[in-house]
């Protein structure tokens, strides 16, 4: 039989199309070619498949080869053909029993020029996509950690691709494994840090406590070295532990980046801190192959941007558009991936250029036209969906020497977190952040004291109508760690506080 038909899997986003190996070996001078729109790594193949067949101990058919990856018109890239066209070329040419042919499942792997099976990316996205249709996946053994956390795949893994014909032979068969989601690792006690180191700053360890509670955006404005990065940094150690569901979108995101999937951080929420020099495709995605970019990296977990005003407005813009919808589409000429992007997004930033406006100590001597020019490299539809805008002062150095007993841990912290997100799910199975207009309005009544409050606040402080609901949001969450079903003045009063930055902030009155 001259032509052999195998399925495999392209990367596309977070996607994977299922593609048709064909090929056929016919009279004609020996030639290999390789049609489909393979980009350059596929149509390199050819080499590496010849070399691997020949160091196998197999014949390579001194024949016309023509490879067809069907469809035609969906772009190919990747080594992770190489797999299925080696076994397409010994099953054409009888080197292969027929067995293999009627075996149906899916086929993953790039081959090395001796014949090993090397790991490719995005395999996550293609087990789960082959799950779905009950088909078995042979997969190079490095990937088998990954594809493992797709609940009952059916998983073939192979070292080299003499071990996967021995399997499709018959002569050694390779036992098929079930994929079986692990259990969290437990951390160790120092694997993240924690909130007793931050001294001080209780202004600001409460807004990082509503901010988890409510899954609420975070802005903080400071002077250099008063605690705004430490108390970042410590967000996602307060935050919830990741459900098995989140930590599998997680990892398929990881899976189909550039920095692949490590098994050591599985349902541990990331933390991503890019540098303000990163541009606009870093932060939300795209390139060459429409790849994600920070945003999506840090779905359900933290998006932390040190130094804001640094980063460049265009790139800060784009943001706009994923923090309201949780997710972002890139689009390129010829495709568009879409991936998403629900993460916390946490800020900081200096009130000034020298940093010091508004400390006690006096030591900034920027002009009001300066602090103004300083404060305006931010837009205001972006400065609109924070949350919590919090002003930080300088911590006294003696108090860096003293450690109180009242220093809450993470844990602490933690505790009363979870136990507000429990409410919140149990009333609206969602956080307060990802509440719609109508469903606040349900779940955050005013009496007609709080209603008039409220009205008059707005009005003088000139909220947007976004404005208005992000301030009811985090008045909900603030009830909500209080353990009280309705909200009061006392929680619209404090939410305030969070809404309107102090003088010499940006978007300040």
């Amino acid at each position: 039989m001259s032509l052999a038909r195998l399925q495999s899997r392209a990367p596309s986003g977070l996607d994977a199309p299922p593609v048709s190996v064909e090929v056929h070996l016919s009279g004609g001078l020996p030639s290999f070619t390789i049609v489909g729109l393979p980009e350059a790594a596929v149509r390199e193949s050819r080499e590496r498949v010849r070399s691997a067949l020949i160091n196998s101990g197999f014949d390579f058919p001194p024949r016309r080869i023509t490879v067809n990856l069907a469809p035609a018109d969906l772009p190919k890239q990747g080594g992770r053909f190489d797999l299925p066209i080696a076994l397409g070329i010994l099953a054409a040419s009888g080197q292969l029993g027929p067995a293999g042919l009627d075996l149906p499942g899916e086929y993953l792997g790039e081959l090395g020029l001796g014949g090993e099976l090397r790991a490719v990316p995005g395999v996550l996205p293609a087990v789960l996509a082959a799950g779905e249709r009950n088909h078995t996946v042979m997969l190079p053994m490095a990937n088998r950690p990954e594809a493992s956390l797709v609940q009952d795949a059916r998983l073939l893994p192979v070292a080299s691709l003499t071990q996967a014909t021995a399997h499709l032979s018959g002569d050694t068969p390779t036992p098929v494994l079930t994929g079986d989601m692990p259990a969290a690792k437990p951390l160790q006690d120092n694997a993240q840090p924690d909130l007793k180191d931050v001294c001080g700053q209780p202004f600001g360890r409460r807004s990082l406590e509503i901010a988890a509670a409510g899954g609420h955006s975070l802005m903080m404005v400071g002077p250099p070295g008063c605690g705004k990065t430490m108390l970042a940094e410590r967000l996602a150690g307060v935050l919830p532990d990741m459900q098995a569901s989140e930590a599998l979108e997680t990892a398929a995101v990881y899976s189909v980046s550039h920095l692949g999937f490590d098994s050591r951080y599985w349902q541990i929420r990331p933390f991503r801190a890019p540098h303000h020099s990163a541009s606009a495709v870093a932060l939300v995605g795209g390139g060459a192959r429409v790849g994600p970019g920070e945003i999506s990296l840090a779905h359900n977990g933290v998006l932390f941007l040190d130094e804001l005003t640094e980063f460049s407005r265009q790139a800060l813009d784009q943001l706009r558009e994923p923090l309201e919808s949780g997710s972002v589409s890139i689009a390129r000429a010829g495709r568009t991936a879409r991936y998403p992007s629900s993460f916390q997004w946490v800020s900081a930033m200096n009130p000034c250029a020298c940093g010091y406006s508004g400390e006690r100590s006096g030591r900034c001597r920027c002009t009001v036209e300066q602090i103004r020019r300083y404060q305006n490299r931010l837009s205001g539809p972006l400065l609109d969906r924070v949350d919590l805008h919090v002003r930080m002062q300088s911590v006294d150095p003696t108090e860096l020497h003293v450690r109180t007993s009242s220093s809450e841990s993470t844990a602490e912290v933690k505790n009363r977190v979870c136990t507000a997100r429990e409410r919140q799910l149990a009333r609206s199975r969602k956080i307060n952040a990802h509440l719609t207009q109508s469903e606040l309005q349900q779940v955050a009544r005013l009496s007609e004291e709080a209603q008039r409050f409220f009205s008059e606040a707005a009005r003088q402080l000139g909220f947007s109508v976004r404005g208005h609901h992000r301030v009811l949001r985090v008045a909900r969450t603030i009830a909500d760690l209080e353990a009280v079903a309705a909200v009061t003045a006392d929680h619209l009063a404090e939410a305030l506080q969070y809404r309107k930055p102090d003088q010499g902030e940006p978007g300040a009155a």
